[in-house]
């Protein structure tokens, strides 16, 4: 899939069915001069659903189409027969979908589960036909309830990508170069920043058949939080993951200060992602001879708050190693 077709957040119009008027009818038979009143209810107005498809992981479908309308209910009609429902509209969204109200910004939900269906519009109850108003003193009413009109909200699909670890490090630091070689992931690599432009997910096989899901996003830039690169735009991807591995390259000026950077632009976006396990790879470390990686072994000690590895995706040094903590951290 291209970067284009790569959509994570719309902003949409609903609108569901109104409800189907009340019949006003009266019987009406050879012999039966005054049958009395026999109109039917309106049937609902259609809804509008939105519900998770595990086999979707972008928003792409709705980039051009913006308006979804459920149709009306059918009117009643005679002999108490009931007008037809609406049509119920369905949207079907990636799993890890939250949904807002555009004015308020609020969350309405999230779509975590496969399958999962929340109504975002409701649809209008159909009225009642005149036949329900009958009694000893008004035996024939000439009246019925007209359908209750739908409803209709201007909403945000926001999609955060579930999955178990978060790749998180400064552009062309080698997070596409890992996810390709731990993963069947086929990302976009090459030798400038910003190479990935969209989060790409890859399966990481581990020991007796078991798997994780790692992300990796667009690189993060000192001022992301603020809207400076694209790290900022694809940092909520991050927000589910339940361990975060913060990939810093070996030949960085000062290893401790980029980690530094990166926490910092972490904590200003949202401090709870703090919380999360972490797991530092010092990549590239194929370029290090022993005597190199014993001095950043000694800083790294004194300054690092989380544990760390070397690792060289491509002299595959050290990978093993990094499945199997990662492993341990998530279970």
């Amino acid at each position: 899939m291209t970067e284009g077709n790569f959509v994570d957040y719309v902003k949409l119009y609903v609108s569901s069915g109104n409800g189907g008027a009340g019949s006003v009818h009266l019987r009406r038979e050879k012999f039966v001069t005054k049958g009395g009143p026999d109109g039917g209810d309106g049937g609902r107005g259609g809804h509008v659903i939105i519900k998770g498809d595990k086999n979707l992981w972008t928003l792409f479908e709705y980039k051009f189409k913006r308006h979804f309308k459920a149709t009306h209910g059918g009117a009643g009609g005679k002999q108490r027969s009931t007008g037809a429902d609406g049509e119920d509209v369905y949207m079907k969204v990636p799993l890890g979908t939250v949904v807002r109200d555009k004015e308020t910004n609020e969350v309405i939900f999230e779509v975590t589960e496969d399958a999962e269906e929340h109504i975002i519009a409701q649809g209008g109850k159909g009225g009642r036909g005149n036949w329900h108003f009958k009694s000893s003193t008004n035996q024939t009413p000439r009246y019925a309830q007209p359908g209750i009109p739908g409803e209709e909200r201007e909403i945000i699909l926001e999609l955060k990508v579930l999955a178990d670890v978060g790749l998180v490090g400064f552009p062309n630091a080698g997070k596409s170069t890992l996810l390709s070689v731990i993963t069947a992931a086929k990302p976009k690599i090459a030798d400038y920043e910003f190479t990935t432009l969209k989060p790409n997910l890859g399966i990481v096989k581990h020991r007796d058949y078991q798997t994780f899901v790692v992300a990796d996003i667009p690189g993060i830039i000192e001022g992301a939080a603020e809207g400076k690169g694209l790290g900022h735009y694809f940092l909520r991807h991050i927000e589910r993951n339940s361990v975060l591995l913060f990939l810093i390259p070996a030949d960085s000026p000062d290893i401790s200060k980029e980690y530094d950077v990166l926490l910092n632009e972490l904590r200003r976006y949202n401090p709870e992602m703090l919380d999360k396990e972490r797991l530092i790879a010092i990549s590239k470390s194929d370029m290090l001879d022993d005597e190199l990686k014993a001095e950043v072994k000694v800083e790294l000690d004194k300054d690092m708050d989380a544990p760390y590895l070397f690792i060289s995706s491509i002299a595959q040094q050290g990978l093993q190693q990094l499945k199997d903590n990662l492993w341990e951290m998530l279970n």
